[in-house]
């Protein structure tokens, strides 16, 4: 190998990134020992992005674009090297490709079910299913923060993280969204739209941004949903005698058919009908049969009285002409009992009034 061949494979005069995968987000251009020619030629295809690293310092970021790397385009890295009037010989650093395209498809799901309070059932648990849609929106940032200085960084791995971050967001959102748990699927979309706008903060210190995400699917427990089949059941079959009475009609052609022949059918759509008589009767008899027994008797009220500026009592109907005799009760004496909302005369309680009226009348004075 001559001279020549030897200063051609040093130096490099094209870096460029032909990606054909559908998962790395990073891709480290495999300079190794070489170094990059002056005015060497930059290309940047669409979805792409060039972050340059001198000495794991981030410098200058290039968008997509053919670009010649002189001093004027390179204002950051020239500042760090010192190229104060620009630079005639090669040199060295870090080019890191990013892929800028949308990653889709991503899917998420909650590990364990979310516990809610519903306007409708009370306390539940909601399992949800849905994908999101991810791309990175500052290369510098993620370079830095995410990808590091490996050689390849694919989706794979860092898919996890964003499911779980994903998944936790999700719970909070759902909760905060106060969506009653039978009007969620006609309200998936808003909901997605929602959530997205809801957890993009968290997103973007990693140089990420979530494009959409879409709910697929939010479902109760299935003992949850096996007892609300039953109930949707018991509303469909609606009368209940009149759908026994159709069952039994269905029945006739295969009892006919069957060794007991008409007979056998006659017996059997008589049999049915008995049936759904008395389904019917006893459906009829738990909705108008009386009570069994006369209802409980009522209590009697019972009174508080002031007496001598005292809570005495409480006291029966019953018990109160006895208090009118000995003169402990007289029509200005304050009572009170449960409801009432202050004590007032008991001669103002229409209970209390007819009392008095059957009473001895009041001593004369002196």
């Amino acid at each position: 190998m001559g001279i020549f061949d030897s200063i051609r494979h040093q130096l490099i005069d094209i870096i460029e990134w032909n990606d054909d995968s559908t998962d790395t987000m990073a891709y480290r251009f495999p300079r190794y020992e070489n170094e990059i020619k002056n005015g060497a030629k930059l290309i940047v295809r669409e979805s792409q992005a060039a972050v340059f690293v001198n000495e794991g310092q981030l410098a200058d970021v290039f968008q997509p674009g053919t670009y010649t790397l002189q001093t004027q385009n390179l204002p950051i890295l020239s500042n760090l090297k010192g190229w104060k009037y620009g630079f005639e010989s090669p040199f060295k650093a870090e080019v890191y490709f990013v892929s800028t395209r949308v990653f889709t498809d991503r899917k998420f799901g909650t590990k364990n079910p979310i516990m809610l309070r519903d306007s409708e059932f009370g306390m539940v648990r909601l399992r949800a299913f849905g994908n999101f849609s991810i791309k990175i929106s500052d290369p510098g940032v993620f370079v830095k923060q995410i990808s590091g200085t490996g050689g390849t960084f694919t989706l794979d791995q860092l898919d996890e993280q964003l499911r779980d971050m994903v998944s936790a967001r999700f719970a909070d959102a759902l909760g905060q969204s106060k969506i009653p748990a039978l009007d969620l699927a006609g309200n998936y979309d808003q909901l997605g739209q929602y959530i997205t706008a809801r957890i993009q903060n968290d997103f973007q210190p990693y140089g990420l941004s979530l494009v959409n995400l879409f709910v697929e699917n939010i479902s109760l427990p299935a003992e949850v949903e096996a007892a609300m089949d039953k109930r949707t059941s018991m509303g469909v079959i609606g009368n209940l005698q009149a759908y026994t009475q159709y069952q039994t009609a269905n029945a006739i052609p295969e009892a006919a058919a069957s060794s007991g022949g008409l007979p056998g059918a006659a017996a059997g759509m008589v049999m049915g009908m008995n049936m759904a008589n008395q389904v019917a009767s006893g459906m009829n008899a738990n909705q108008q049969m009386p009570p069994a027994g006369p209802p409980p008797l009522a209590k009697p009220s019972s009174y508080y009285v002031a007496f001598n500026n005292q809570q005495v009592g409480p006291f029966d109907v019953q018990a109160l002409p006895d208090k009118i005799i000995s003169g402990q009760l007289t029509r200005q004496t304050l009572v009170w009992k449960q409801g009432m909302p202050e004590w007032i005369a008991a001669e103002k309680v229409p209970e209390l009034a007819s009392l008095f009226q059957s009473g001895p009348p009041p001593l004369p004075k002196g």
